[in-house]
């Protein structure tokens, strides 16, 4: 045997044991992740499940390194969305994380694509501004797939809320309690936002928790102005005794004036939204077609 293949064997033998030791090292390390008990939890959403192993392992070591206000804020936004059952915050930057290396790798596997024989190949350049590119993507999608969740809740909120009120109201007028009229908002009114929101705060009656302190609690997770005004008018009408038909009307007919305020608002920015697409788009392809015959007939004349 020479002497060159010595040394090949030699690095072909260090490589190898160089990767099993990291192999080793990586499953010891995955091997001391304990399993999450999500027994009293909700389900991920579709795009966790995907990346759902990855993302455990790694929110397992990344969360004793997340700062205290970072992880507060992540925290708070989770709630606003309806996710604090769902993801903790150390899992949401772990997918943050996961994203950002998989959008990377997808990239440059489909940029690897298009490179024919021949050719040369892309340049490095390219492939590590897209491989930036792709990373980017990755890291601040969850953010903006978070933020549109916490806007879809609060439409939904917002449009259900003069509905359910009036049940509640109807109720209470009726001669039911309040708790009995947000069970019967509960059993009658449509699946949202807000009907799940008033079935926690039952369930939280039930569980031996005050009602004001449930309906503060209720106001806490979805921080909308109109929840805090109804939950306080209710508390505070129920602590000096009033009576709570008078006030939850009220109530009701205050958010219903907010919804049609609301709905005038939007078809008044309506005509500033659509200025620029017209500009941009529609006025162009209305001149092609209003000016191509005419420039036919000047090319066929001569002129």
């Amino acid at each position: 045997m020479t002497q060159e293949s010595l040394v090949l064997l030699s690095v072909a033998l260090a490589v190898g044991v160089s990767v099993a030791l990291i192999a080793w090292l990586v499953s010891r390390a995955l091997a001391e992740v304990p399993n999450e008990d999500r027994e009293f939890k909700d389900p991920p959403p579709l795009g966790f499940r995907l990346l759902w192993w990855p993302i455990q392992w790694s929110s397992h070591f990344l969360d004793g390194v997340i700062p205290g206000k970072a992880r507060g804020r992540i925290a708070a936004r989770l709630l606003v969305a309806g996710l604090e059952f769902t993801v903790s915050p150390a899992q949401f930057i772990a997918a943050r994380v996961i994203g950002a290396i998989a959008l990377a790798g997808l990239a440059c596997f489909v940029l690897s694509l298009f490179e024919k024989p021949g050719s040369g190949g892309f340049s490095t350049m390219l492939y590590g501004q897209v491989t930036l590119l792709g990373a980017l993507s990755g890291w601040f999608y969850p953010t903006i797939w978070l933020r549109d969740r916490m806007a879809l809740r609060k439409r939904e909120l917002l449009k259900s809320l003069p509905f359910l009120l009036d049940i509640i109201t109807l109720c209470v007028e009726a001669g039911l309690n309040m708790q009995g009229a947000m069970a019967q908002a509960v059993a009658k009114g449509p699946k949202g936002v807000l009907r799940s929101e008033f079935l926690r705060v039952l369930r939280d009656i039930r569980a031996g928790k005050q009602r004001a302190e449930a309906l503060r609690a209720m106001a806490a997770r979805l921080r909308e102005p109109s929840i805090t005004a109804f939950t306080t008018a209710v508390i505070q009408a129920e602590s000096m005794g009033m009576s709570l038909g008078p006030v939850l009307r009220a109530q009701a007919d205050q958010r219903r004036s907010e919804r049609f305020l609301r709905a005038e608002k939007m078809a008044m920015e309506a005509p500033v939204k659509m200025l620029f697409p017209l500009i941009a788009f529609i006025f162009p392809c209305t001149f092609i077609v209003l000016f191509f015959p005419i420039v036919i007939k000047f090319m066929h004349s001569g002129l």
